[in-house]
């Protein structure tokens, strides 16, 4: 099984997000956030983890 990474923008994307709103969530402690893998510089995120955290905030919003 191969794992899908996306990108910031992408990320940005997926979310309908500013860059702001996206270094808000990274940094923010209750929000639980994934945390971003660091290759050369860039960040990449999980799409599978994504995908947990979303269907955790929902459960919790439920």
């Amino acid at each position: 099984m191969q794992q899908a990474f996306l990108t910031r923008p992408q990320v940005k994307q997926r979310y309908s997000i500013s860059e702001m709103t996206l270094w808000r969530w990274e940094n923010s402690e209750t929000l639980e956030f994934p945390k971003p893998i660091v290759v050369n510089r860039r960040k990449f995120f999980r799409e599978e983890d994504l995908t947990n955290w979303e269907r955790a905030r929902v459960k919790v919003s439920a």
